[in-house]
Protein backbone atom coordinates (compact mmCIF):
# COMPACT_ATOMS: atom_id res chain seq x y z
CA UNK A 1 0.00 0.00 0.00
CA UNK A 2 1.38 3.42 -1.00
CA UNK A 3 2.67 5.60 1.94
CA UNK A 4 1.02 8.93 0.42
CA UNK A 5 -1.84 9.64 -1.79
CA UNK A 6 -0.20 12.23 -3.92
CA UNK A 7 3.48 12.96 -5.07
CA UNK A 8 4.19 16.64 -6.70
CA UNK A 9 7.88 16.27 -7.28
CA UNK A 10 10.64 19.19 -8.44
CA UNK A 11 8.26 22.00 -8.63
CA UNK A 12 9.27 25.24 -7.26
CA UNK A 13 7.35 25.12 -3.67
CA UNK A 14 5.77 28.24 -1.95
CA UNK A 15 4.67 27.37 1.58
CA UNK A 16 2.29 30.35 1.71
CA UNK A 17 4.87 32.68 3.96
CA UNK A 18 7.13 35.30 2.93
CA UNK A 19 9.92 32.52 2.97
CA UNK A 20 12.22 31.85 0.09
CA UNK A 21 11.22 29.29 -2.41
CA UNK A 22 12.93 26.04 -3.35
CA UNK A 23 12.80 22.97 -5.69
CA UNK A 24 11.30 20.79 -3.51
CA UNK A 25 9.13 17.38 -3.13
CA UNK A 26 5.52 17.45 -1.79
CA UNK A 27 3.82 14.17 -0.46
CA UNK A 28 0.18 14.46 0.53
CA UNK A 29 -1.92 11.86 2.71
CA UNK A 30 -5.21 11.82 4.26
CA UNK A 31 -5.98 15.66 3.04
CA UNK A 32 -2.89 17.25 4.82
CA UNK A 33 0.69 17.95 3.71
CA UNK A 34 2.46 14.91 4.96
CA UNK A 35 6.26 15.34 3.56
CA UNK A 36 8.02 18.69 2.29
CA UNK A 37 11.63 17.33 1.64
CA UNK A 38 14.59 18.57 -1.12
CA UNK A 39 15.51 14.79 -1.01
CA UNK A 40 13.84 12.64 -3.84
CA UNK A 41 10.48 10.29 -2.90
CA UNK A 42 10.66 7.01 -4.39
CA UNK A 43 7.55 6.85 -7.10
CA UNK A 44 6.34 3.67 -5.44
CA UNK A 45 5.73 5.38 -2.07
CA UNK A 46 2.98 7.61 -3.77
CA UNK A 47 -0.65 6.58 -5.53
CA UNK A 48 0.03 9.04 -7.90
CA UNK A 49 3.13 11.11 -9.04
CA UNK A 50 2.76 15.23 -10.55
CA UNK A 51 5.82 16.25 -12.69
CA UNK A 52 5.93 19.85 -11.57
CA UNK A 53 9.50 20.59 -13.00
CA UNK A 54 9.28 24.09 -14.32
CA UNK A 55 5.95 25.08 -12.04
CA UNK A 56 5.41 26.57 -9.25
CA UNK A 57 3.73 24.61 -6.41
CA UNK A 58 1.25 27.09 -4.09
CA UNK A 59 -1.34 26.67 -1.24
CA UNK A 60 -4.67 27.47 -2.88
CA UNK A 61 -5.62 30.97 -2.82
CA UNK A 62 -8.23 32.86 -1.32
CA UNK A 63 -11.53 35.09 -2.39
CA UNK A 64 -12.06 37.02 0.20
CA UNK A 65 -14.70 39.38 -1.35
CA UNK A 66 -17.50 36.98 -3.66
CA UNK A 67 -21.00 36.84 -3.77
CA UNK A 68 -21.47 32.94 -4.62
CA UNK A 69 -24.51 32.92 -1.62
CA UNK A 70 -26.87 31.95 -3.74
CA UNK A 71 -24.68 30.02 -6.34
CA UNK A 72 -23.43 27.37 -4.00
CA UNK A 73 -26.77 26.17 -3.11
CA UNK A 74 -27.12 24.87 -6.51
CA UNK A 75 -24.07 24.93 -8.10
CA UNK A 76 -21.13 24.34 -5.11
CA UNK A 77 -18.33 23.07 -7.20
CA UNK A 78 -18.06 27.06 -7.56
CA UNK A 79 -16.17 26.27 -10.48
CA UNK A 80 -15.18 29.29 -12.20
CA UNK A 81 -13.54 30.24 -9.22
CA UNK A 82 -11.66 27.00 -8.88
CA UNK A 83 -10.29 26.30 -11.61
CA UNK A 84 -8.14 29.47 -11.35
CA UNK A 85 -6.43 28.15 -8.25
CA UNK A 86 -9.18 29.57 -5.58
CA UNK A 87 -9.93 26.62 -3.11
CA UNK A 88 -11.14 29.44 -0.12
CA UNK A 89 -14.54 31.72 -0.95
CA UNK A 90 -15.90 34.21 1.08
CA UNK A 91 -19.63 35.38 0.89
CA UNK A 92 -21.60 37.47 3.09
CA UNK A 93 -19.75 40.54 1.34
CA UNK A 94 -21.66 44.27 1.53
CA UNK A 95 -24.43 43.23 4.28
CA UNK A 96 -26.25 40.81 1.96
CA UNK A 97 -26.02 37.23 3.29
CA UNK A 98 -28.63 34.78 3.21
CA UNK A 99 -28.66 33.09 6.63
CA UNK A 100 -31.47 35.16 8.81
CA UNK A 101 -34.01 36.73 6.60
CA UNK A 102 -37.37 35.19 4.85
CA UNK A 103 -36.55 33.47 1.21
CA UNK A 104 -38.47 36.80 -0.51
CA UNK A 105 -36.54 38.89 1.65
CA UNK A 106 -33.28 37.55 1.72
CA UNK A 107 -33.75 37.29 -2.50
CA UNK A 108 -34.81 41.20 -2.74
CA UNK A 109 -31.75 42.51 -1.07
CA UNK A 110 -29.53 40.63 -3.32
CA UNK A 111 -30.60 40.37 -6.97
CA UNK A 112 -30.80 43.97 -7.69
CA UNK A 113 -27.51 44.95 -5.99
CA UNK A 114 -25.62 42.18 -7.37
CA UNK A 115 -26.79 41.88 -10.71
CA UNK A 116 -28.59 38.21 -10.74
CA UNK A 117 -31.91 38.05 -11.89
CA UNK A 118 -34.58 37.28 -9.46
CA UNK A 119 -36.48 34.46 -10.83
CA UNK A 120 -33.62 32.82 -10.53
CA UNK A 121 -32.96 33.17 -7.54
CA UNK A 122 -35.78 33.58 -5.68
CA UNK A 123 -37.19 30.22 -6.54
CA UNK A 124 -33.60 28.59 -5.29
CA UNK A 125 -34.33 30.46 -2.03
CA UNK A 126 -37.77 29.23 -1.59
CA UNK A 127 -37.42 25.87 -2.24
CA UNK A 128 -33.54 25.61 -0.38
CA UNK A 129 -34.50 27.45 1.95
CA UNK A 130 -34.76 26.01 5.76
CA UNK A 131 -32.25 27.91 7.56
CA UNK A 132 -33.34 30.92 9.79
CA UNK A 133 -29.87 31.58 12.13
CA UNK A 134 -26.00 30.97 11.41
CA UNK A 135 -26.03 27.66 13.27
CA UNK A 136 -28.71 26.39 11.15
CA UNK A 137 -26.80 27.67 8.20
CA UNK A 138 -23.65 26.22 8.71
CA UNK A 139 -25.50 22.89 8.98
CA UNK A 140 -26.62 23.58 5.26
CA UNK A 141 -23.75 24.28 4.25
CA UNK A 142 -22.10 21.25 6.34
CA UNK A 143 -24.25 18.81 3.86
CA UNK A 144 -23.28 20.53 0.44
CA UNK A 145 -20.85 18.91 -1.42
CA UNK A 146 -18.92 22.12 -1.88
CA UNK A 147 -15.96 22.70 -4.24
CA UNK A 148 -13.76 25.03 -2.27
CA UNK A 149 -14.01 25.80 1.30
CA UNK A 150 -16.45 28.36 2.37
CA UNK A 151 -15.85 31.36 5.41
CA UNK A 152 -18.48 33.34 5.93
CA UNK A 153 -19.62 37.24 6.91
CA UNK A 154 -22.86 37.86 8.54
CA UNK A 155 -24.66 41.23 6.96
CA UNK A 156 -26.43 43.98 8.29
CA UNK A 157 -28.95 43.93 5.61
CA UNK A 158 -29.90 40.59 6.44
CA UNK A 159 -29.84 41.09 10.39
CA UNK A 160 -31.76 44.10 10.16
CA UNK A 161 -34.24 42.87 7.74
CA UNK A 162 -34.77 39.50 10.25
CA UNK A 163 -35.19 41.89 13.07
CA UNK A 164 -37.27 45.06 11.93
CA UNK A 165 -39.05 43.37 8.44
CA UNK A 166 -38.13 44.67 5.14
CA UNK A 167 -40.27 47.75 5.48
CA UNK A 168 -39.04 49.47 8.25
CA UNK A 169 -35.92 48.28 7.66
CA UNK A 170 -35.90 50.53 4.69
CA UNK A 171 -37.37 53.77 6.30
CA UNK A 172 -35.35 55.96 7.80
CA UNK A 173 -37.71 57.35 10.20
CA UNK A 174 -37.38 53.75 12.10
CA UNK A 175 -35.09 53.36 14.82
CA UNK A 176 -34.57 49.30 16.09
CA UNK A 177 -36.43 48.81 19.30
CA UNK A 178 -34.99 47.44 21.98
CA UNK A 179 -35.96 44.36 21.15
CA UNK A 180 -34.77 44.15 17.56
CA UNK A 181 -31.76 45.34 18.58
CA UNK A 182 -31.44 41.84 20.95
CA UNK A 183 -31.98 40.16 18.24
CA UNK A 184 -29.68 41.01 15.95
CA UNK A 185 -26.70 41.15 18.77
CA UNK A 186 -28.37 37.55 19.43
CA UNK A 187 -27.77 36.24 15.84
CA UNK A 188 -24.54 38.08 15.53
CA UNK A 189 -22.79 36.44 18.89
CA UNK A 190 -23.98 33.11 17.36
CA UNK A 191 -22.72 33.67 13.98
CA UNK A 192 -19.51 34.50 15.64
CA UNK A 193 -19.38 31.70 18.40
CA UNK A 194 -20.08 29.50 15.09
CA UNK A 195 -17.25 30.61 13.22
CA UNK A 196 -18.38 33.37 10.84
CA UNK A 197 -15.34 35.73 10.52
CA UNK A 198 -16.98 38.91 11.13
CA UNK A 199 -19.88 41.53 10.09
CA UNK A 200 -20.94 43.31 6.98
CA UNK A 201 -22.59 46.54 6.37
CA UNK A 202 -23.00 49.23 3.75
CA UNK A 203 -23.32 53.04 3.75
CA UNK A 204 -23.41 53.42 -0.57
CA UNK A 205 -26.81 54.58 -1.15
CA UNK A 206 -27.26 53.45 -4.82
CA UNK A 207 -27.09 50.01 -4.24
CA UNK A 208 -31.19 48.91 -4.46
CA UNK A 209 -33.88 46.63 -3.33
CA UNK A 210 -35.69 44.46 -5.98
CA UNK A 211 -39.20 43.38 -6.16
CA UNK A 212 -42.07 44.81 -5.20
CA UNK A 213 -42.38 45.62 -1.57
CA UNK A 214 -39.29 48.23 -1.58
CA UNK A 215 -38.73 48.26 -4.80
CA UNK A 216 -35.44 50.78 -5.27
CA UNK A 217 -35.20 51.60 -1.84
CA UNK A 218 -31.45 51.55 -0.52
CA UNK A 219 -30.31 48.39 1.54
CA UNK A 220 -31.73 48.52 5.11
CA UNK A 221 -27.71 48.16 6.07
CA UNK A 222 -27.66 52.11 4.51
CA UNK A 223 -30.36 53.24 6.83
CA UNK A 224 -28.68 52.32 10.61
CA UNK A 225 -27.95 55.15 12.33
CA UNK A 226 -24.38 54.61 13.40
CA UNK A 227 -24.56 54.19 17.01
CA UNK A 228 -26.63 50.55 16.04
CA UNK A 229 -23.36 50.05 13.62
CA UNK A 230 -21.27 50.32 16.87
CA UNK A 231 -23.49 48.27 19.15
CA UNK A 232 -22.86 45.57 16.13
CA UNK A 233 -19.24 46.81 16.45
CA UNK A 234 -18.86 45.78 19.88
CA UNK A 235 -19.52 42.04 19.43
CA UNK A 236 -17.07 42.18 16.74
CA UNK A 237 -14.39 43.49 18.36
CA UNK A 238 -15.16 41.30 21.65
CA UNK A 239 -14.20 38.10 19.23
CA UNK A 240 -11.40 39.62 17.10
CA UNK A 241 -12.95 39.62 14.05
CA UNK A 242 -13.87 41.39 11.04
CA UNK A 243 -15.78 44.22 9.91
CA UNK A 244 -16.10 44.77 6.16
CA UNK A 245 -17.74 47.70 5.00
CA UNK A 246 -18.50 50.43 2.27
CA UNK A 247 -18.25 53.82 2.66
CA UNK A 248 -20.76 56.39 0.79
CA UNK A 249 -18.57 57.51 -2.40
CA UNK A 250 -20.41 61.05 -2.26
CA UNK A 251 -19.85 61.58 1.14
CA UNK A 252 -15.67 61.00 1.43
CA UNK A 253 -15.95 62.39 5.19
CA UNK A 254 -17.98 59.54 6.32
CA UNK A 255 -14.83 56.99 6.43
CA UNK A 256 -14.12 58.91 9.80
CA UNK A 257 -16.61 56.97 11.42
CA UNK A 258 -14.96 53.57 10.85
CA UNK A 259 -11.34 55.26 11.48
CA UNK A 260 -12.84 56.01 14.82
CA UNK A 261 -13.97 52.34 15.48
CA UNK A 262 -11.13 50.77 13.76
CA UNK A 263 -8.78 52.87 15.69
CA UNK A 264 -11.44 52.18 19.10
CA UNK A 265 -9.38 54.80 21.69
CA UNK A 266 -8.82 52.89 24.82
CA UNK A 267 -10.43 49.57 23.06
CA UNK A 268 -9.36 46.64 21.23
CA UNK A 269 -8.42 47.97 17.44
CA UNK A 270 -11.37 46.67 15.16
CA UNK A 271 -9.96 45.05 12.19
CA UNK A 272 -11.44 46.69 9.29
CA UNK A 273 -11.71 46.24 5.63
CA UNK A 274 -13.27 48.76 3.52
CA UNK A 275 -14.54 48.59 -0.35
CA UNK A 276 -12.47 49.45 -2.23
CA UNK A 277 -9.26 51.68 -3.31
CA UNK A 278 -8.76 52.67 -6.91
CA UNK A 279 -6.95 54.85 -8.69
CA UNK A 280 -10.42 56.29 -10.40
CA UNK A 281 -10.59 58.26 -13.68
CA UNK A 282 -12.82 60.23 -12.29
CA UNK A 283 -12.14 61.25 -9.03
CA UNK A 284 -8.11 60.33 -8.99
CA UNK A 285 -7.98 62.72 -5.70
CA UNK A 286 -9.53 59.94 -3.85
CA UNK A 287 -6.84 57.68 -4.21
CA UNK A 288 -4.60 59.87 -2.19
CA UNK A 289 -7.43 60.50 0.49
CA UNK A 290 -7.42 56.39 0.78
CA UNK A 291 -3.85 56.04 1.26
CA UNK A 292 -3.91 58.50 4.02
CA UNK A 293 -6.64 57.29 5.44
CA UNK A 294 -4.95 53.99 5.38
CA UNK A 295 -1.51 55.88 6.97
CA UNK A 296 -3.45 57.36 9.36
CA UNK A 297 -5.92 54.60 11.07
CA UNK A 298 -2.89 52.13 11.24
CA UNK A 299 -0.37 54.72 12.33
CA UNK A 300 -2.73 54.66 15.60
CA UNK A 301 -2.61 51.82 16.22
CA UNK A 302 -6.10 50.55 13.83
CA UNK A 303 -5.82 47.07 12.15
CA UNK A 304 -6.92 48.62 8.69
CA UNK A 305 -7.09 47.03 5.08
CA UNK A 306 -8.37 48.67 1.98
CA UNK A 307 -9.83 46.11 -0.98
CA UNK A 308 -7.45 46.69 -4.04
CA UNK A 309 -8.46 45.04 -7.40
CA UNK A 310 -4.88 44.32 -9.06
CA UNK A 311 -6.15 44.94 -12.27
CA UNK A 312 -7.91 47.38 -14.52
CA UNK A 313 -11.46 47.53 -13.25
CA UNK A 314 -13.23 47.03 -17.17
CA UNK A 315 -16.80 47.30 -16.87
CA UNK A 316 -19.22 46.08 -19.64
CA UNK A 317 -23.21 47.24 -19.75
CA UNK A 318 -25.87 46.46 -21.23
CA UNK A 319 -28.55 49.86 -22.51
CA UNK A 320 -28.52 51.87 -19.37
CA UNK A 321 -28.11 48.97 -17.36
CA UNK A 322 -25.22 49.05 -14.87
CA UNK A 323 -25.21 50.12 -11.65
CA UNK A 324 -22.91 53.37 -11.70
CA UNK A 325 -25.89 55.15 -13.43
CA UNK A 326 -27.23 54.74 -9.95
CA UNK A 327 -24.45 57.20 -8.24
CA UNK A 328 -26.78 60.99 -9.83
CA UNK A 329 -30.49 61.64 -10.13
CA UNK A 330 -30.85 61.32 -14.13
CA UNK A 331 -29.13 57.90 -13.94
CA UNK A 332 -31.23 56.89 -10.98
CA UNK A 333 -34.26 57.67 -12.25
CA UNK A 334 -34.30 55.59 -15.00
CA UNK A 335 -33.45 52.65 -13.23
CA UNK A 336 -35.87 52.98 -10.87
CA UNK A 337 -38.27 52.26 -13.78
CA UNK A 338 -39.05 48.73 -14.51
CA UNK A 339 -41.70 48.96 -17.75
CA UNK A 340 -39.67 49.89 -20.93
CA UNK A 341 -42.24 52.14 -22.38
CA UNK A 342 -42.08 54.03 -19.44
CA UNK A 343 -38.14 54.15 -18.99
CA UNK A 344 -38.16 55.20 -22.95
CA UNK A 345 -40.94 57.76 -22.38
CA UNK A 346 -38.68 59.20 -19.57
CA UNK A 347 -35.60 59.33 -21.72
CA UNK A 348 -37.33 60.80 -24.63
CA UNK A 349 -38.17 63.76 -22.00
CA UNK A 350 -36.11 66.92 -23.11
CA UNK A 351 -36.18 67.78 -19.47
CA UNK A 352 -34.96 65.00 -18.19
CA UNK A 353 -32.33 65.12 -21.14
CA UNK A 354 -31.06 68.65 -19.97
CA UNK A 355 -30.98 67.12 -16.36
CA UNK A 356 -28.67 64.41 -17.31
CA UNK A 357 -26.38 66.94 -19.47
CA UNK A 358 -25.78 68.66 -16.21
CA UNK A 359 -25.39 65.67 -14.13
CA UNK A 360 -22.77 64.50 -16.90
CA UNK A 361 -21.45 67.55 -16.84
CA UNK A 362 -20.33 67.84 -13.44
CA UNK A 363 -17.00 66.92 -13.06
CA UNK A 364 -15.43 68.42 -9.29
CA UNK A 365 -18.52 65.43 -7.18
CA UNK A 366 -16.77 62.30 -5.69
CA UNK A 367 -17.89 59.62 -8.68
CA UNK A 368 -17.11 56.36 -9.88
CA UNK A 369 -17.85 56.39 -13.75
CA UNK A 370 -16.02 59.47 -14.72
CA UNK A 371 -18.79 60.22 -17.29
CA UNK A 372 -17.34 60.30 -20.53
CA UNK A 373 -18.57 58.76 -23.44
CA UNK A 374 -15.65 59.36 -25.26
CA UNK A 375 -13.74 56.80 -23.35
CA UNK A 376 -16.72 53.69 -23.61
CA UNK A 377 -16.70 51.40 -27.05
CA UNK A 378 -19.58 49.60 -28.44
CA UNK A 379 -18.84 46.13 -28.59
CA UNK A 380 -22.61 44.83 -29.69
CA UNK A 381 -25.04 46.85 -31.49
CA UNK A 382 -28.14 46.44 -34.37
CA UNK A 383 -26.76 49.24 -36.49
CA UNK A 384 -22.64 47.18 -36.95
CA UNK A 385 -21.19 50.30 -38.52
CA UNK A 386 -21.60 51.70 -34.45
CA UNK A 387 -19.54 48.57 -33.23
CA UNK A 388 -15.56 49.43 -32.02
CA UNK A 389 -17.07 52.92 -31.90
CA UNK A 390 -17.25 54.74 -29.03
CA UNK A 391 -19.77 57.59 -28.31
CA UNK A 392 -18.74 60.63 -28.66
CA UNK A 393 -17.06 59.66 -31.92
CA UNK A 394 -20.82 58.83 -33.11
CA UNK A 395 -22.00 61.89 -31.69
CA UNK A 396 -19.57 63.78 -33.69
CA UNK A 397 -20.77 62.52 -37.00
CA UNK A 398 -24.35 62.71 -35.94
CA UNK A 399 -23.90 66.92 -34.97
CA UNK A 400 -25.48 65.93 -31.29
CA UNK A 401 -24.69 66.41 -27.68
CA UNK A 402 -23.08 62.84 -26.82
CA UNK A 403 -25.96 62.30 -23.94
CA UNK A 404 -29.06 62.41 -26.61
CA UNK A 405 -26.56 60.40 -29.01
CA UNK A 406 -26.29 57.91 -26.10
CA UNK A 407 -30.16 58.25 -25.01
CA UNK A 408 -31.54 57.95 -28.42
CA UNK A 409 -28.98 55.15 -28.68
CA UNK A 410 -30.50 53.25 -25.58
CA UNK A 411 -34.76 54.03 -26.45
CA UNK A 412 -33.91 52.85 -29.97
CA UNK A 413 -31.77 49.49 -28.87
CA UNK A 414 -31.93 49.09 -25.28
CA UNK A 415 -29.91 46.25 -23.85
CA UNK A 416 -29.44 45.13 -27.43
CA UNK A 417 -26.79 47.76 -27.01
CA UNK A 418 -23.48 46.25 -25.33
CA UNK A 419 -20.70 48.96 -24.58
CA UNK A 420 -17.75 48.83 -22.16
CA UNK A 421 -15.72 51.28 -20.25
CA UNK A 422 -12.40 51.17 -17.60
CA UNK A 423 -13.43 52.80 -14.76
CA UNK A 424 -10.14 52.70 -12.58
CA UNK A 425 -7.33 51.54 -11.94
CA UNK A 426 -5.72 52.30 -15.99
CA UNK A 427 -2.49 53.55 -14.68
CA UNK A 428 -0.17 50.69 -13.79
CA UNK A 429 2.17 53.21 -11.96
CA UNK A 430 -0.41 53.86 -9.41
CA UNK A 431 -2.04 50.22 -9.39
CA UNK A 432 1.56 49.04 -8.70
CA UNK A 433 1.86 51.30 -5.27
CA UNK A 434 -1.51 50.33 -4.30
CA UNK A 435 -0.48 46.40 -4.36
CA UNK A 436 2.85 47.29 -2.80
CA UNK A 437 1.27 48.53 0.01
CA UNK A 438 0.98 45.34 2.67
CA UNK A 439 -1.78 46.99 4.52
CA UNK A 440 -3.76 46.52 1.14
CA UNK A 441 -5.91 43.62 0.66
CA UNK A 442 -5.84 41.89 -2.23
CA UNK A 443 -9.26 41.03 -3.06
CA UNK A 444 -12.89 42.35 -4.76
CA UNK A 445 -13.02 39.99 -7.51
CA UNK A 446 -17.22 39.77 -6.62
CA UNK A 447 -17.39 36.65 -8.10
CA UNK A 448 -21.10 35.53 -8.29
CA UNK A 449 -22.26 38.43 -8.91
CA UNK A 450 -22.79 41.17 -11.85
CA UNK A 451 -22.87 38.56 -14.09
CA UNK A 452 -23.05 40.37 -17.61
CA UNK A 453 -20.80 43.70 -16.40
CA UNK A 454 -17.43 42.09 -15.23
CA UNK A 455 -15.06 38.85 -14.48
CA UNK A 456 -12.47 38.86 -12.53
CA UNK A 457 -12.55 35.56 -11.29
CA UNK A 458 -8.65 34.87 -11.96
CA UNK A 459 -8.09 37.96 -9.66
CA UNK A 460 -4.79 35.87 -7.59
CA UNK A 461 -3.28 35.15 -10.96
CA UNK A 462 -3.71 38.80 -12.02
CA UNK A 463 -1.27 40.13 -9.00
CA UNK A 464 1.26 37.26 -10.19
CA UNK A 465 1.14 38.96 -13.56
CA UNK A 466 1.71 41.96 -12.40
CA UNK A 467 4.26 41.60 -9.84
CA UNK A 468 5.98 39.46 -12.64
CA UNK A 469 5.38 42.20 -15.56
CA UNK A 470 7.04 44.97 -12.95
CA UNK A 471 10.27 42.88 -11.92
CA UNK A 472 10.60 41.83 -15.68
CA UNK A 473 10.31 45.57 -16.26
CA UNK A 474 13.47 46.61 -13.61
CA UNK A 475 10.97 47.62 -11.40
CA UNK A 476 9.65 45.46 -8.83
CA UNK A 477 6.93 45.50 -7.01
CA UNK A 478 7.35 42.74 -4.46
CA UNK A 479 9.18 39.33 -4.81
CA UNK A 480 6.74 36.36 -5.90
CA UNK A 481 6.94 34.88 -2.48
CA UNK A 482 5.11 38.05 -1.30
CA UNK A 483 2.73 37.92 -4.12
CA UNK A 484 2.13 34.06 -3.47
CA UNK A 485 1.73 35.55 0.51
CA UNK A 486 -0.40 38.21 -0.08
CA UNK A 487 -3.22 35.84 -1.66
CA UNK A 488 -2.70 33.04 0.20
CA UNK A 489 -1.23 33.07 4.12
CA UNK A 490 -2.01 36.80 4.90
CA UNK A 491 -4.99 36.82 4.32
CA UNK A 492 -6.19 33.92 6.12
CA UNK A 493 -4.09 34.77 8.89
CA UNK A 494 -6.09 38.49 8.58
CA UNK A 495 -9.15 36.48 9.22
CA UNK A 496 -7.98 33.75 11.53
CA UNK A 497 -8.86 30.85 9.72
CA UNK A 498 -6.65 27.54 8.72
CA UNK A 499 -5.92 27.66 5.15
CA UNK A 500 -3.19 29.57 2.95
CA UNK A 501 -0.36 27.65 3.45
CA UNK A 502 1.02 24.32 2.67
CA UNK A 503 3.35 23.41 5.07
CA UNK A 504 3.93 20.05 6.94
CA UNK A 505 0.67 19.25 9.18
CA UNK A 506 -1.53 21.91 7.07
CA UNK A 507 -4.45 21.53 5.14
CA UNK A 508 -3.26 20.17 1.55
CA UNK A 509 -5.09 23.61 -0.48
CA UNK A 510 -2.75 23.01 -3.33
CA UNK A 511 -2.24 24.69 -6.54
CA UNK A 512 0.34 23.74 -9.10
CA UNK A 513 0.69 25.97 -11.98
CA UNK A 514 2.91 27.41 -14.68
CA UNK A 515 4.40 30.63 -14.23
CA UNK A 516 5.16 31.55 -18.15
CA UNK A 517 1.63 31.15 -19.11
CA UNK A 518 0.93 34.07 -17.09
CA UNK A 519 2.23 36.33 -19.85
CA UNK A 520 -1.30 35.80 -22.14
CA UNK A 521 -4.37 38.40 -21.85
CA UNK A 522 -5.68 37.80 -18.26
CA UNK A 523 -7.97 40.51 -18.81
CA UNK A 524 -9.83 38.99 -21.23
CA UNK A 525 -13.66 37.79 -21.10
CA UNK A 526 -15.40 35.28 -22.60
CA UNK A 527 -18.88 33.98 -22.09
CA UNK A 528 -19.80 30.81 -20.71
CA UNK A 529 -22.91 28.40 -19.40
CA UNK A 530 -23.42 29.42 -15.24
CA UNK A 531 -24.14 25.99 -13.89
CA UNK A 532 -27.75 25.16 -12.94
CA UNK A 533 -28.57 28.41 -14.11
CA UNK A 534 -29.75 28.70 -17.70
CA UNK A 535 -27.75 31.86 -18.05
CA UNK A 536 -24.70 33.35 -19.71
CA UNK A 537 -22.53 35.14 -17.90
CA UNK A 538 -18.56 36.41 -17.96
CA UNK A 539 -15.92 34.34 -17.23
CA UNK A 540 -11.84 34.11 -17.97
CA UNK A 541 -10.09 31.10 -19.33
CA UNK A 542 -6.59 30.99 -19.15
CA UNK A 543 -5.29 28.01 -20.61
CA UNK A 544 -2.02 26.43 -19.49
CA UNK A 545 -1.69 28.61 -16.54
CA UNK A 546 -3.28 26.16 -13.83
CA UNK A 547 -2.43 22.90 -14.27
CA UNK A 548 -3.73 21.22 -11.26
CA UNK A 549 -5.74 22.00 -7.99
CA UNK A 550 -6.21 19.91 -4.99
CA UNK A 551 -8.61 20.74 -2.48
CA UNK A 552 -8.68 18.48 1.10
CA UNK A 553 -6.15 16.67 -0.82
CA UNK A 554 -8.53 15.50 -3.94
CA UNK A 555 -7.71 16.83 -7.19
CA UNK A 556 -10.37 19.35 -8.15
CA UNK A 557 -8.64 20.07 -11.38
CA UNK A 558 -6.22 17.71 -13.42
CA UNK A 559 -4.57 18.83 -16.34
CA UNK A 560 -6.26 21.78 -16.34
CA UNK A 561 -9.81 19.67 -16.39
CA UNK A 562 -12.45 20.25 -13.73
CA UNK A 563 -13.13 17.35 -12.47
CA UNK A 564 -16.40 15.70 -12.76
CA UNK A 565 -17.00 14.75 -8.94
CA UNK A 566 -16.27 18.27 -7.93
CA UNK A 567 -19.65 19.59 -6.64
CA UNK A 568 -21.61 16.47 -6.74
CA UNK A 569 -19.29 14.72 -4.05
CA UNK A 570 -18.32 15.68 -0.55
CA UNK A 571 -14.75 15.51 0.45
CA UNK A 572 -13.53 18.73 -1.13
CA UNK A 573 -13.98 22.17 0.19
CA UNK A 574 -15.96 22.53 3.54
CA UNK A 575 -16.87 25.58 6.19
CA UNK A 576 -14.07 26.79 8.02
CA UNK A 577 -14.94 28.11 11.14
CA UNK A 578 -12.84 31.40 12.16
CA UNK A 579 -10.79 30.84 15.69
Amino acid sequence: MAKYDVLIEGGRYFDGTTAPSAIRQVAIRDGRIARVTDQPIPHSDAAQVIDARGLWVTPGFLDTHTHYDAEMLVSPSLSESVRHGVTTVLVGSCSLSMVCSEAEDASDIFTRVETVPRDKVLPILRTRKTWRSPREWIEHIDQLPLGPNVISLLGHSDLRVRAMGLSRATDSSQKPSAGEMGVMESLLEEALECGFVGLSTMCLKWDKVDGERAWSKSLPSTYARWEEVARLNRLVRKYGRVHQGAPNAATPLQITQYIRECIGWLRRPLKTTLISQMDLKGSAYLNALTRLTSWVTNALRGDFRWQVLPTPFTVYADGIDVVFFEEFGAGEMALDLKDAVERNALLKDEQYRRDFRKFYGEKLSPRVWQRDFGDAEIIACPEPALVGKNFAEIARERGIHVVDLFLDLVVEHGNRLRWYTTVANHRPSVLRRMVRDRRALITFSDAGAHIRNMAFYNLPLRLLKLVQEAGDAGEPVMSPEEAVWRITGDQADWFGIEAGRIREGDRADVVVLDPEQLAQDLEQVHWAEMENFGLQRLVNRNPGVIRHVLINGQFAVRDEAIQPELGKQVGFGQFLAAH
